[in-house]
Order: structure tokens, then sequence, then C-alpha cells
């Protein structure tokens, strides 16, 4: 897909969207990646934080330090089901 079909398809999802509260979503989901250079958020985290993360992105990858979708939701339904 060319860019300018890209954005020719990307105006025509905005424009059909109805809910006020997406579309503010959206918005603000764009405005803030517009704004960050790829390594800006990495570059402002202290090396105790770039550790912490590196090592929290190494347990993921470990299956027993993964809950499955149905345990989560059934953890945390009283707070799911508001």
């Amino acid at each position: 897909m060319s860019t300018i079909e890209l954005k020719k398809n990307f105006h025509q999802l905005i424009d059909n969207i109805e809910d006020e509260n997406l579309l503010l979503q959206f918005f603000e989901l764009l405005s803030q990646k517009r704004k960050l250079r790829n390594g800006q958020l990495w570059k402002k985290q202290s090396p105790e934080e770039i550790e912490e993360l590196l090592i929290a992105n190494e347990e993921c990858d470990h299956p027993d330090n993964l809950i499955s979708h149905v345990e989560l939701k059934k953890e945390y339904s009283k707070w799911l089901s508001k």
C-alpha cells in the first residue's frame, strides 16, 4: 500500500468513526507518537530502569512466567465486570 493510499484509507477510517472518545484516543496516541523520536524514551531511562526493562523482557520469553488470558480474567473479574 502506498503512502497516498494509506493516508486516504486512514482518513476514511477516521471519517467513519462517530465515537468522540475513540477519536480523542486516536488523536492523543498519534500526537504522542509524532512527538517521540526513535530511542527518545529509552534515553530518558536511568541505568537501573534500563536494567529492569531488559530483565522483564527476558522474563517474558519464559512460558513459566506467563499467565493465560482465562486465568487473568478470573483473577481480576471483580474489576473487569464494572
